[in-house]
């Protein structure tokens, strides 16, 4: 394998990196919202109803062509509500499009770190300052760290909804590098997303990081990262064997 530097921080995306985010979690989540709210409509659907949208204002939040040029930002919360707002105009749905983006942000604050999250970090934080940047609104980042006793692993938790821009926009990382106090070259970055973490990280200079679970294949587009691991504790090795 090849060796790589030894960084002065690790920045870490959050979800489906350290945390799993299923969709079988999501439509459970919206089961619950249909329930509450008496909808004659089930779970899944009224998900993959919503995740269609939802896909949409993923795909023009971030103009990669000229990110400055990207549209303004919004939370993940506004940007829900909007989502069901459509699904309950376009089905004839009488539901609360507020309050079912709110439901949708508790639930997201609950979800369960992958069986080597919690003993990765405990180690590689004896090592190396640790810092934490997600595609995430703070009211459900936060909590969900603090739940599982992570809060004090790292020396930064910053988020979108911090930074005003979503990954995989420079502006994400720079705000990172800034907040740390650290040259881009002397970071790495890992995470689960080619686009959002391995693209953006490695072109804003970042040593990225590609935790690939699942052993998915690039596509022939796909930034490819400077390594990849299947888990974190593949990264404490990766760690161990990298030079000064």
């Amino acid at each position: 394998m090849k060796k790589l530097r030894t960084p002065d921080v690790v920045m870490f995306d959050v979800y489906d990196t350290l945390f799993l985010n299923d969709t079988g979690a999501w439509q459970r989540a919206f089961q619950q919202i249909a329930e509450e709210q008496g909808l004659d409509i089930e779970g899944p659907d009224l998900w993959a109803r919503w995740k269609k949208f939802e896909v949409e204002f993923r795909a023009r939040r971030t103009n990669m062509d000229d990110p400055e040029s990207s549209p303004p930002f919004k939370t993940y919360e506004t940007a829900w509500r909007e989502c069901f707002e459509k699904v309950f105009e376009q089905g004839g749905i009488p539901g609360n499009a507020a309050n079912a983006a709110r439901r949708s942000v508790t639930h997201m604050a609950h979800r369960d770190p992958f069986p080597e999250t919690i003993r990765a970090l405990s180690e590689l934080s004896s090592r190396v300052p640790l810092a934490v940047f997600s595609n995430a609104d703070d009211a459900f980042l936060r909590p969900m760290l603090d739940e599982h006793g992570l809060t004090s692993k790292f020396e930064a938790i910053e988020s979108s909804e911090s930074a005003k821009v979503y990954k995989p926009h420079p502006g994400a990382f720079r705000h990172m590098f800034d907040v740390m106090q650290v040259e881009p070259n002397r970071v790495w970055y890992v995470g689960d997303h080619l686009y959002d973490d391995v693209r953006g990280g490695a072109e804003a200079g970042a040593t990225t990081v590609w935790i690939n679970r699942n052993g998915a294949q690039p596509g022939p587009d796909d930034v490819r990262p400077a390594h990849e691991i299947k888990d974190l504790m593949d990264l404490v090795a990766l760690f161990d064997r990298s030079s000064v």
